[in-house]
């Protein structure tokens, strides 16, 4: 009887086993290093503290950038032009440093200890910014508003002070930005087929998230600043931030840790392989044929591009390293980084027209009827709130409707192809900028209709409604091309730099936005020589904005065109397809 019991027992062990070892997410263990449950950890349990903590973060970065140029214009008594290209050369910095920040996170922190630290930094420069609202606040109360503005002249020691604030969050945006929703997306199995598809619907829904966040402080934040106080507008993201970094805490229990096996960092293997193949530029293919079938490597092994990169495999002459080369791995690990370029590249328009909505925008949008009761006007920054309306709108149409209609028809799990959503998103963006430019053109011809040219201070009665439209295409161009490229960019490098790809894509938008710095002043420079007027004139009804329009929209055009002879070309990591 004894032993019928220990049969059974045994018999009962051997079938739950498979079932426990099935519920192990491979490659993971909890914030105690131990082997982590399926059913206990991770998915969107994980995943909604760490987007509650993006859509915290959001709306206090947004409650900075958003109405930035309106405090260096009014208080602060900057130019446009001046005010456009500080915003601009900001919003750069801030996501070009994310670069910075996957490197370290990679390799050596950690996403986890980084984001906890960049929190801190944060929430440093968030009080800071409010303490020299403070500075400013107290020598004119003048200083609060944007009409009184060459009433007041902060001094030295306050433009320092306020903008080496600005520029600590820029620092702590570029270790945060990255790791937390690559940290966020580490929540899914890959290899899973459920947790795979929940990944391509968590950046959908990470992004419609963050746009809802971005809303709120458009709508609240900005009316607080121009209404009532630039210190309590920047206070609140302060009191905000503080709050995310206690929700990312309360989510530690529940994460899944991905185990890096790797002693060396990937930054240091792929540079190995450039270095090898650099100091192997004389092999030629019949010689590395030859030393690939002696040593057991062969062509048919790896990608057929960026062949020369092939040449890392042999060790280089008189190597005293070990006699060794690269590994077929490590050499397609640095094509795959390689092999994202162009696709980058082609995209940096994209990150130029993105620069526009919360600059030249919002100055365009300062000079036209924003009542909308007897008592109450629109703030101009307000006005991106369209933006981030269009994409909350939208996100939940494509994830729910677009998507499964598009799976029925190309049987691919997100629909359409990462590139090809990306490639309509640039369209969009283009279309966005012909109608601006538009409404430009009617604008300027409204001012002229009623006199109002030599009035800069003067509204022109013409109803801010009309840019809708610009703000509404801009919205949906970006829930297309954002999401895409966060995904592409996460989904296409190795997975030991997955915050590295997603810095990567950041700095598309950080290196747009100094583009964009830079197109300004050269075009400030050049139009307002032997005593014309800058197109972007303090005066805007004397400037021509409507040509800057034009011109961004031929640019995305040419763009538009190189992105789409690359995407067509590009093969795809891990099955994909191409566009």
């Amino acid at each position: 009887m004894a032993s019928s019991t220990a049969t059974a027992a045994n018999i009962s062990d051997a079938i739950e086993a498979p079932t426990l070892l099935d519920d192990v997410v491979q490659g993971n263990v909890d914030y105690k290093g131990r082997p982590v449950n399926r059913s206990k950890s991770g998915r969107w349990k994980s995943a909604s503290f760490i987007i509650g903590v993006e859509m915290a973060e959001r709306f206090a970065y947004c409650g900075i950038n958003s109405n930035l140029i309106s405090y260096l214009t009014g208080p602060l008594g900057q130019s446009t032009a001046t005010a456009a290209e500080n915003a601009n050369a900001l919003s750069g910095t801030s996501q070009l440093l994310p670069l910075l920040g996957a490197f370290v996170a990679d390799s050596f922190l950690g996403r986890y200890r980084t984001i906890i630290l960049s929190s801190l930094l944060y929430i440093m420069g968030l009080g800071f910014l409010t303490l020299s609202t403070v500075f400013t606040s107290s020598k004119s109360s003048d200083c609060q508003h944007a009409t009184n503005a060459m009433n007041c002249s902060p001094s030295e020691f306050q433009i320092i002070f306020f903008f080496f604030a600005l520029y600590i969050i820029a620092v702590a945006e570029g270790g945060h930005k990255p790791c937390v929703q690559a940290f966020g997306a580490d929540q899914f199995d890959g290899q899973d087929p459920e947790e795979c598809k929940a990944k391509s619907s968590f950046f959908n829904w990470w992004y419609f998230g963050m746009c809802g966040a971005i809303t709120v402080t458009l709508v609240v934040l900005t009316y607080i600043q121009d209404n009532l106080s630039w210190g309590l507008g920047f206070g609140i993201p302060c009191l905000v931030m503080v709050f995310a970094l206690i929700l990312f805490l309360l989510g530690t229990f529940t994460y899944r840790f991905c185990v890096t096996s790797e002693e060396i960092s990937p930054f240091v293997r792929i540079g190995r392989v450039f270095l090898k193949a650099a100091r192997n530029w004389r092999i030629t293919s019949l010689s590395l044929s030859m030393e690939g079938e002696s040593q057991g490597f062969l062509p048919c092994q790896g990608s057929q591009e960026f062949k020369f990169l092939n040449k890392a495999l042999v060790a280089p002459e008189g190597s005293k390293e070990g006699g060794n080369g690269c590994s077929i791995r490590e050499v397609e690990e640095a094509k795959a980084v390689l092999r994202l370029f162009p696709i980058w590249t082609t995209c940096l328009v994209y990150g130029i027209v993105f620069a526009q909505s919360s600059t030249v925008f919002t100055k365009q949008g300062a000079t036209m009827d924003r009542s909308i009761s007897r008592s109450f006007e629109l703030p101009a920054a307000s006005l991106q709130s369209f933006i981030t309306l269009s994409i909350v709108v939208f996100i939940p149409i494509y994830d729910r409707i677009l998507v499964p209609i598009a799976r029925a028809i190309t049987s691919r799990p997100s629909g359409i192809t990462m590139l090809q959503r990306i490639g309509i998103g640039i369209l969009l963006s283009t279309v966005s900028m012909c109608i601006a430019a538009a409404v430009e053109m009617k604008r300027l011809e409204t001012a002229q209709e009623y006199g109002l040219v030599d009035k800069p201070e003067a509204t022109i009665p013409m109803s801010v409604i009309w840019m809708i439209p610009q703000y509404l295409i801009l919205g949906v161009s970006e829930s297309l091309t954002m999401v895409g490229l966060q995904e592409f960019f996460y989904d296409q490098v190795p997975n030991q730099l997955k915050s590295t790809g997603l810095a990567l894509y950041l700095s598309i938008l950080g290196i747009g936005s100094f583009l964009s710095s830079f197109l300004i002043s050269v075009i400030d420079k050049a139009t307002s020589r032997h005593g014309h007027q800058s197109w972007f004139s303090d005066n805007l009804n004397k400037g021509h904005l409507d040509y800057f329009y034009w011109l961004l929209a031929g640019l995305s055009a040419i763009a538009l065109t190189a992105y789409l002879y690359f995407a067509k070309s590009y093969v795809y990591n891990r099955g994909g397809s191409n566009i």
